[in-house]
């Protein structure tokens, strides 16, 4: 069937030439398919790159029952790069599958009787171009699609097939092509770097298949959504295990906002070993629950795109990736197609999806029908895991060069806290006091001070295996006087640079003693890895958003009021313990509403703000119950006991450097009620006593 004597001016005007044809002669076609092939001058005049184009299929049986479905194709040049290889010419092919009745072929001839009648029998049954569109009308519906196609850009294949297949569906409901649609096909081929010779095989790279039941689903949530004029909440499974684990995830979440996925709550992160494939490295996982005004397909496309900007690249079932985004929950919907199931059918079964659930939604509940248990309980009943699972608490920022002096490698590991491992160490945090009026009398703020003489200190940190430097410019002792941002900003910001400046210090993990956001801003720029706040956030409204902007690791200490008036605020009704931990999860459920990630908190207990001396005692006692809170487990916790008040008048040391004896015995209580930093100014001596006590309780 070929005539290169017609002048077209596309392709789809050429296919629906050929397909009218067809339709006249249709029981003659049943069981057949239609190609045509187009020469090269063919291929000049109309502008067509590829070398066959196959546009029409009817199938039935040898008796001709109707209805007869229908195939009609489209294949055209991908104008675009969608983020793969730039030097390929992609193709995208379009292929509808709808149901026609007689009634339907007589509806689409009609008007062609007496054009027919003036032809001879041979002569080929061309519509004149005012009627051909009419007499045909999927052109509309393809016209439709390979406009959406070519005039957006799109971000990757599998969001460009999903938009364009809604976009089949939609114009075939509104009266542009077949009601009946049964599946729309969108494949993109990979024909080489060049335009494809003549004779050149169709080969598929990926292809996608939207049927009639997707699209019904699609349409039911969308008017959901209209109905109730709100959004709608869903738990979103969140796993890695390759590269930097933790960072992509955060890439992910960060993805995930941009989108206007907007994440609600974090789980903590849990190292985790391979499930069904083993033979693979140990994944990070955890679960964001977000809020969206997608519907459950626009969702899952949205995740699918997000997997494929960060590089995931599918390989085997269960296999190793990058990055990896399921949905868990949407409200309580259920949808079970072949290519979708809400809830997931393997939450019950995988500790490390029940365990991030149980950290934001404990006592939430599956849809009935499924099972009666809440989130903990099903938790609960699983078998016993001989490698328990711990939260990863990771003490660098995502991208921060490796603490590896001699690499900067992304696959470095990166120093975690791992809470709840038994046989964890604990870590040392050495305290750097930039001012005049330390409580501990080692303030080294002087009109003479400079960075550099800090070089035999650094390497002695680093000689005792310090991780942390816990850097501060104002003090925060009882009565203090407040001191502006700008003033702190210049004690502190010199000594930061300074000490990033030096690669060999590139191990040492820069915490920042500030509740000023923008002294946080500024020094975590400069290249420290976490910020200390006394407040928790209550001091500076910017602190927390801030803090979520920065994605680092932040200290949230219990305190009431301000250093000034701290110690007038003691009273608990209900209890000590039980008031800093109502009073953390309140800041810790604040954090996370703002953008924090759970995963970068660590709590502080506040010993001596705002707390008198037996209250100190007494949280040092009870310390494994104020881990064990409502909303507080799993998180690791940094106590500073170090030289404090408290310690001098157990001990009857008056003067600071009488109290080592002291603070020795109160940082093996914080090691033994499993305190996972311990904040101290002699790092040398309370080193010794922290291996110690992980000797005797971190086994």
């Amino acid at each position: 069937m070929k005539d290169e004597s017609l002048a077209h001016d596309s392709m789809l005007d050429l296919g629906v030439d050929i397909a009218t044809k067809v339709l006249r002669n249709v029981e003659q076609a049943v069981n057949s398919e239609v190609y045509y092939s187009f020469p090269a001058s063919t291929r000049s005049r109309i502008n067509i790159d590829s070398a066959s184009l196959r546009f029409v299929t009817f199938r039935s049986n040898q008796s001709l029952d109707w209805p007869v479905f229908v195939e009609f194709y489209s294949l055209f040049p991908l104008p675009i790069s969608v983020g793969v290889e730039s030097e390929m010419i992609y193709y995208v092919k379009i292929e509808l599958n709808w149901i026609m009745t007689p009634a339907d072929r007589d509806h689409h001839l009609q008007g062609r009787t007496h054009e027919h009648n003036a032809r001879s029998a041979s002569a080929p049954l061309i519509a004149p171009r005012s009627s051909r569109k009419d007499i045909f009308p999927y052109y509309h519906a393809f016209r439709y699609i390979v406009n959406f196609i070519e005039s957006k850009p799109h971000t990757n294949f599998d969001m460009m097939a999903y938009e364009a297949s809604e976009v089949a569906f939609k114009a075939c409901e509104e009266g542009l092509g077949p009601r009946q649609i049964r599946t729309v096909r969108i494949s993109v081929s990979d024909l080489g770097p060049e335009q494809p010779a003549e004779g050149t095989t169709w080969k598929i790279k990926q292809s996608w298949i939207y049927d009639s039941q997707w699209y019904s689903l699609l349409k039911r949530a969308r008017n959901d959504i209209v109905s109730s004029n709100g959004s709608h909440r869903a738990l979103i499974a969140l796993g890695s295990n390759i590269g930097d684990r933790i960072g992509m995830v955060e890439q992910a979440c960060t993805e995930m906002a941009q989108r206007g996925l907007k994440p609600l709550r974090t789980s903590s992160l849990y190292e985790t070993e391979p499930m069904y494939k083993t033979d693979q490295p140990s994944f990070v996982n955890g679960v964001c629950e977000i809020e969206t005004t997608s519907s459950p397909p626009r969702l899952l496309n949205q995740l699918q795109d997000i997997e494929t900007s960060l590089g995931r690249v599918k390989t085997v079932a269960n296999g190793p990736r990058t990055i990896d985004l399921d949905i868990l929950t949407y409200d309580d919907r259920i949808v079970d197609v072949p290519w979708l199931q809400i809830p997931h059918p393997r939450i019950s079964e995988r500790e490390f999806v029940l365990r991030p659930l149980c950290d934001i939604v404990p006592h939430s509940f599956l849809p009935p029908p499924n099972t009666l248990l809440d989130f903990s309980s099903q938790l609960a009943v699983l078998p016993f895991n001989p490698n328990p699972l711990s939260p990863q608490t990771p003490l660098t920022r995502f991208g921060r060069p490796s603490t590896t002096p001699d690499t900067a490698s992304s696959d470095t590991p990166k120093p975690v806290i791992t809470s709840t491992l038994p046989t964890r160490k604990t870590h040392l945090m050495a305290i750097l006091n930039l001012t005049p009026d330390s409580f501990s009398s080692d303030g080294l703020h002087t009109p003479t001070f400079s960075p550099s003489s800090l070089l035999p200190t650094l390497r002695s940190l680093l000689a005792h295996s310090v991780t942390i430097l816990d850097i501060g410019g104002e003090s925060t002792r009882p009565h203090a006087t407040p001191l502006s941002p700008s003033d702190e900003l210049t004690r502190v910001l010199p000594t930061v640079q300074y000490i990033r400046s030096l690669p060999e210090f590139n191990p040492l993990i820069l915490c920042i003693d500030t509740y000023h956001a923008s002294v946080a801003r500024a020094c975590i720029d400069a290249g420290a890895d976490i910020i200390n706040d006394i407040s928790a956030g209550q001091l500076d409204t910017d602190m927390f958003p801030t803090v979520a902007e920065l994605g680092c690791t932040y200290i949230m200490m219990h305190m009431r009021g301000t250093p000034e008036t701290m110690n007038t605020l003691t009273s608990y009704p209900t209890g000590v313990v039980e008031g800093i931990a109502s009073e953390l999860n309140q800041r810790v459920q604040e954090a996370m509403a703002a953008g924090i990630r759970r995963w970068r908190l660590i709590l502080d207990p506040g010993i001596g703000f705002a707390k008198t001396g037996e209250q100190n005692l007494e949280v040092l006692r009870r310390l494994p119950e104020l881990r064990g809170a409502e909303g507080l487990k799993g998180l690791p916790w940094c106590l500073g006991v170090s030289r404090k008040a408290f310690v001098g008048k157990v001990t009857g040391a008056a003067e600071m450097g009488e109290r080592v004896w002291g603070t020795a015995g109160a940082v093996a209580a914080c090691v033994q009620g499993g305190a996972d930093m311990v904040r101290v100014h002699d790092w040398g001596e309370m080193g010794k006593v922290a291996r110690m006590a992980d000797a005797v309780w971190r086994v």
